[in-house]
């Protein structure tokens, strides 16, 4: 009998399983796959507020020993201007990382193992087993066939979001948004990235940033209303708006070498109702949104926190253990929604509106406020408090 089982071994589900077995829980963590391997829609980006969680974990140290280059500058390249400069810090934390999957999971994994969980890996979790409507564990089978059931205290399902927990319990979706827009990247050797290079246009933006093994990623992001398929082939219609869009960029990309295979595609936004009687859902399992801010893993990292304390709450008899987690969902969705509906916005790729002309233009001579514009991807700057009427008035203002 184990207090918890994390079913998904990635980066919601390891940190998971890490900070709950340090506070010294029984904890089983399983995954149909075997570390190291790829997660090949990540563009693996991680933001300032997941890299101090990172540090707060003692594990930031590993990231930057891989020798994963650090992201301290932006550039966002709007045609006729460019804004440069860096978000404001996040507990002291002023870079960012995009550590390839491969690397970054093997390390978040070997951190739970190194706090006392336990890891199986190959194993698919093939059903849920309940008692008068609670759930008590998981059955699957194990990579030599063999099946296996086990029983805890609380499943939780960082299983991606197609979690086959979430699908087993029913778990609610809400605040639902459509696919607004398609993404695909690569890699190239060869090719030098000034820190995170963003180029948004009408219904497309390209994204760049160094990676490990000198490698660089850049992707292109297309909307969906405008282009429902790609006019030619992925490499035609990526370098189409490269060429178009970012002609030094293009040159270097020219100049280097393409590596890996392509990979992309679109993805809707959600938000799953992450906890009932005997079960929870974290990460991608709980709460999805548009990639386009590139915020997936960092959000993980934030929602670990708060159910590892929810689950910890409830454990140790500070409130119920489905009170604990209803107000985790409660902490989340108040944190989360600001982010969501910005990502929401964003990935439509609609031409600027006059007032965010204004707001573009005002920022290219206030490096102050350039870096709180920064900081809205990086989320290190509040979004309601920056987009208020007050706030843009008073930048606009400052530019006459």
């Amino acid at each position: 009998m184990y207090d918890v089982i994390v079913v998904g071994a990635r980066c919601a589900g390891s940190p998971l399983a890490m900070l709950l077995a340090r506070k010294g829980y029984r904890v089983l963590l399983v995954d149909r796959a075997k570390f190291p391997s790829d997660m090949r829609m990540s563009t693996h980006f991680i933001h300032q507020p997941g890299i101090a969680r990172l540090e707060r974990w003692n594990l930031l140290e590993r990231i930057a020993s891989t020798g994963c280059p650090a992201v301290t500058g932006y550039r966002y390249d709007f045609g006729e201007f460019a804004l440069t400069g860096s978000p404001p810090p996040y507990e002291k934390v002023n870079v960012a990382y995009a550590p390839r999957r491969t690397i970054l999971d093997k390390i978040l994994v070997d951190a739970a193992l190194e706090s006392g969980a336990e890891l199986r890996e190959e194993f698919s979790v093939e059903a849920l087993t309940t008692d008068n409507g609670r759930v008590t564990g998981i059955r699957g089978s194990s990579a030599k066939g063999q099946t296996i059931a086990e029983q805890a205290s609380i499943v939780i399902g960082a299983d991606g979001m197609n979690s086959l927990v979430a699908r087993c319990v029913h778990a609610p979706q809400y605040n639902k948004v459509r696919r607004r827009q398609m993404t695909y990247f690569s890699y190239w050797s060869a090719v030098e990235i000034e820190g995170l290079e963003f180029y948004p246009r009408e219904y497309s933006a390209i994204y760049a940033w160094n990676t490990n093994d000198g490698l660089a990623l850049v992707g292109v992001n297309w909307a969906l209303e405008q282009f429902p398929s790609l006019p030619a082939g992925i490499e035609p219609s990526f370098f189409a708006v490269i060429d178009q869009t970012a002609p030094s960029l293009a040159a270097r990309l020219r100049a280097g070498r393409h590596e890996e295979r392509w990979s992309g595609g679109s993805i809707p936004g959600f938000f799953r109702k992450p906890s009932g009687p005997g079960w929870a859902l974290v990460g991608d399992a709980g709460y999805k949104m548009d990639p386009c801010t590139a915020a997936g893993i960092t959000n993980a990292f934030r929602d670990v926190e708060m159910l590892a304390e929810a689950v910890d709450d409830g454990f140790s008899s500070s409130c119920p253990l489905e009170e604990a987690t209803t107000e985790y969902e409660r902490r989340r969705n108040a944190i989360a929604t600001p982010i969501y509906e910005f990502a929401c916005q964003s990935a439509l790729l609609e031409p600027p509106a006059p007032e965010m002309k204004q707001l573009l233009n005002a920022l290219r001579d206030d490096p102050v406020e350039t870096s709180h514009f920064f900081g809205l991807l990086a989320q290190t700057t509040p979004i309601p408090e920056f987009f208020s009427t007050d706030n843009l008035a008073r930048i606009i203002a400052g530019a006459s």
